[in-house]
């Protein structure tokens, strides 16, 4: 079983990748247009949302060390020199 990032890790996933919650949604979900759309939630509302509804959450996300990025385009992976 598949255990989900809590708020708390999140926003330290995020926090290492510098990506604020927001640049880290995916708004063609259906779980965006229910919880997030029209409406202006705080970064730590945001969180939550996203620890309930995973399906928001941008990914991959590759962490290495102390380092994170949103790996969308594999060239990022360069950042955490991995090649």
């Amino acid at each position: 079983m598949k255990q989900r990032l809590s708020a708390n890790e999140l926003k330290g996933l995020l926090r290492r990748a510098g990506i604020d919650p927001k640049d880290a949604l995916r708004t063609n979900e259906g779980a965006y247009q229910q919880h997030v759309a029209g409406r202006n939630p705080s970064d730590d509302e945001l969180l939550k949302i996203m620890a309930e509804h995973p399906e928001l959450l941008q990914r991959p996300i590759v962490v290495r060390a102390n380092k994170a990025v949103l790996a969308r385009d594999v060239d990022k992976l360069n950042e955490l020199g991995v090649t």
